[in-house]
């Protein structure tokens, strides 16, 4: 496979990252974006937008709980089924994560996946 050149080459596809590379590619340049693991980082994956869907449900058992002060009648038993509580906060992270991909594409970054380590010091125009 022949070598690839870059004018940026951005480590790490976090928001930081990928919010970088895609504005460096909507200014004319050639980006390239390395992510080991999924676009987004780990608060979209992980972290914040995951524990926000759960927390989402935890409200709403809540409120059903207190569904008296609420107005609300229910009969029966109120519950979870933990499998689609978790499935559908991994659902939330992954349309974000696609959301990226398609960014990505619509822009012309390239995703490769993998690590990179700066190993020196870039001078000029010499391509990576």
């Amino acid at each position: 496979m022949a070598d690839k050149h870059y004018d940026i080459v951005v480590i790490g596809g976090g928001p930081g990252g990928y919010v970088g590379a895609i504005r460096a590619a909507q200014l004319g340049y050639k980006v390239a974006c390395v992510e080991r693991a999924k676009l987004g980082g780990v608060c979209l994956n992980w972290g914040c937008i995951p524990s926000k869907a759960l927390l989402a449900n935890a409200e709403l058992m809540e409120k059903l709980h207190d569904r008296e002060l609420w107005g609300l009648k229910i009969n029966g038993e109120i519950g979870f089924e933990w499998d689609k509580v978790i499935g559908r906060s991994r659902d939330v992270a992954g349309k974000l994560n696609n959301g990226i991909a398609f960014l990505f594409k619509k822009n012309k970054v390239e995703h490769i996946v993998g690590s990179a380590k700066i190993v020196s010091s870039r001078k000029g125009n010499q391509p990576c």
